[in-house]
């Protein structure tokens, strides 16, 4: 084996993330860098799990009214949760 076959980036049993060959085909945002809508939203509902979590936990140091806490409370349930079902169907 020489020093140039060892470099190859097209060998299969090279250890590392594989370069993808861009191709004339693909759109503008197709490529292998493209963040997907399932990205974005996964980060979206990270966002906002830990917002309303420091929410509730700012709401607790202040005292305030016990509805507030319940709907910041339903909502970090809600995006967790969310997440959770993403991640099991994911896995599919």
């Amino acid at each position: 084996m020489t020093h140039q076959d060892r470099h190859n980036p097209q060998d299969p049993y090279r250890l590392g993330v594989p370069q993808a060959v861009p191709t004339a085909a693909s759109a503008p945002g197709e490529g292998p860098d493209a963040v997907s809508r399932g990205d974005v939203l996964r980060t979206l509902l990270w966002a906002v799990v830990v917002l309303s979590a420091v929410a509730n936990m700012a709401l607790s140091f202040t005292g305030a009214a016990a509805p507030l806490h319940l709907a910041s409370g339903v909502v970090t349930v809600l995006a967790a949760g969310t997440l959770a079902v993403r991640g099991l169907r994911g896995r599919r």
